[in-house]
């Protein structure tokens, strides 16, 4: 076999040994570099070995861990294929079908498989609604006066202080707060460039970036993801010379739930910073780790101020209180300009409320829980999927987060199971709407953020039927 494929070769012997019970799961595997030492290979095949294996959902990965034989749950259902967009720019938008979907929000007699945050049930609202009443005795006039322009002091000594888990180091003078994580990525974009700019992102893509994008006038180009290691890299050294910007959500990016390896980012970061191209880095899912340990961020390999990192609590705490932040770098004062401009002042009370909660250590006791639950929720969902879908069905592999992207058969239309679904009491994320272009057709996300209670089980079941049903129906008009 050439040496292009030796790491499948590689791969295969390894498969073999998981297949025919010799590795169990749960063994921990060679480390990487014991395997170049045992195949006599280079680090870049032996981590290509390490990778198809988890394409084929037969190895996880566990940080600072090394890699193990996965559970059998996860060696039922392959992986979705990576993406494979076209790298011309596009400031298209499926507009119709993102407001048909995303205005089910808040609608109470549905189940929202099609919403990304996570349910009220599983938020501390007893303890933030203490935290707010708190706030209002504490803050000057009852917390009616401006707030600074950088934003609440105490928020942003928090939020400097979590950032040494991965590398960040801010301290408060770093940081600017911001009405939301959407409201944060806003800032950059209009900072950072101009009507007629072209923006490098993952493919699939939130909808909501693709949309604030191109009403800013950007174009956007997509870029190849895989669903477990992100973006290709070689790609985006291609497009270099057609961009003006590039916007990533390296840690648990929705819909995939891909997380870049340390190496990759350091690895993107260089590549932007050589070229002189601003990174937006939006790490709104980092706290929400299935590991032992939260990923590093693109920003921690930063060394010149060259991206502007993003997040916020929507994801993890509070979606409607709004609070987000950045830390520019050396972008900082052009953003403070359009803060100042466009929003003046954050709201006092609820960033001292999410300050105080910061402080007291209830932060970190939620997240623990929220993370138990929303991996467990991401078993239980693989497994009705399993049960109720039809062959040849393909989940994602999230290391965290709060998505799972399921790949259906190809004759399965997402926008008319949609539709079914509808009229079942269920809401869907279709594929369509994470992209420009005319791909995911078969593929849709759902949110893990639910409860997991018989009745979403059960809903699981009829989404599967609905797909069952569709699938059939597909082959008999081939036939």
């Amino acid at each position: 076999m050439s040496k292009t494929f030796k790491y499948i070769e590689i791969a295969h012997i390894i498969a073999s040994k998981i297949h025919n019970g010799i590795l169990v799961p749960g063994d921990r595997l060679p480390s990487v570099r014991d395997l170049c030492r045992s195949y006599d290979i280079s680090m870049n095949t032996a981590k290509r070995v390490y990778w198809e294996l988890e394409a084929q959902s037969l190895i996880e990965s566990k940080p600072q861990s090394g890699f193990f034989v996965a559970a059998l749950l996860d060696v039922n259902l392959p992986l979705p294929r990576r993406s494979s967009p076209s790298l011309i720019a596009s400031d298209v938008e499926p507009s119709e079908l993102i407001t048909k979907v995303f205005s089910n929000m808040g609608k109470t007699d549905l189940t929202l498989f099609s919403i990304g945050i996570p349910s009220g049930n599983l938020l501390p609202l007893s303890k933030l609604k203490k935290e707010i009443v708190y706030a209002t005795r504490e803050l000057k006039d009852g917390g009616t006066e401006y707030e600074l322009l950088q934003g609440n002091v105490k928020l942003r000594k928090m939020i400097a202080f979590r950032s040494s888990s991965w590398g960040g180091n801010f301290n408060e003078d770093d940081l600017i707060t911001t009405s939301g994580g959407m409201n944060a990525l806003s800032f950059c974009l209009m900072a950072m460039g101009k009507a007629g700019d072209t923006v490098a992102m993952e493919s699939p893509c939130y909808p909501g970036i693709f949309q604030l994008a191109i009403s800013l006038g950007y174009k956007v180009i997509e870029l190849p993801t895989h669903p477990i290691t992100g973006i290709d890299i070689e790609v985006l050294k291609a497009v270099i010379p057609k961009i003006n910007l590039c916007l990533l959500v390296p840690n648990f990016n929705t819909p995939l739930g891909s997380c870049m390896p340390d190496e990759n980012k350091k690895a993107v970061v260089e590549l932007l910073t050589e070229n002189q191209i601003p990174l937006i880095e939006d790490d709104i899912y980092g706290d929400l780790y299935f590991g032992n340990q939260r990923p590093k961020c693109c920003k921690s390999f930063d060394t010149t101020g060259n991206v502007l990192y993003c997040s916020s609590v929507s994801k993890t705490l509070a979606p409607g209180y709004r609070v987000g932040w950045i830390a520019a770098g050396k972008h900082k004062e052009k953003l403070l300009k359009l803060k100042l401009v466009h929003s003046f002042s954050s709201t006092s009370i609820i960033q001292e409320a999410v300050g105080n909660f910061l402080k007291t250590g209830r932060y970190e006791n939620h997240l623990k829980q929220l993370r138990r639950t929303l991996k467990q929720n991401y078993h239980n969902y693989v497994q009705a999927i399993i049960e109720f879908f039809p062959d040849g069905t393909k989940t994602s592999r999230p290391q965290g987060g709060m998505a799972l992207w399921v790949e259906l058969p190809q004759g399965i239309d997402t926008v008319k199971l949609y539709d079914a679904a509808i009229q079942k009491g269920i809401s869907i994320a279709p594929g369509r709407v994470f992209t420009l272009q005319n791909q995911f057709e078969n593929c849709m996300r759902l949110s893990i953020g639910l409860p997991w209670t018989p009745e979403l089980r059960l809903k699981l079941k009829v989404l599967g039927i609905l797909a069952k049903e569709m699938n059939i129906a597909d082959k008999n008009n081939k036939l």
